[in-house]
């Protein structure tokens, strides 16, 4: 898949991120994916979505602990 098709993609998750919180679990994890679909290609990360990639993971192990 071409960079500015996954890069389309990853708008809209993060569009339906402020749309539809009470998605936010499986929304995480389709931006994940497309995140992992840009590593697979070689293409560079935005550090943004590096940083909110990280700030999930954390976010979501603390639900685990508790």
């Amino acid at each position: 898949m071409a960079f500015e098709s996954i890069k389309a993609e990853i708008d809209l998750l993060l569009a339906a991120m402020i749309n539809q919180p009470e998605d936010a679990r499986e929304i995480h994890e389709q931006l994940r994916e497309k995140l992992n679909e840009l590593r697979a290609v070689g293409m560079p990360l935005p550090a943004d979505l590096v940083a909110l990639e990280a700030q999930m993971d954390r976010d979501e192990s603390g639900e685990a602990e508790a």
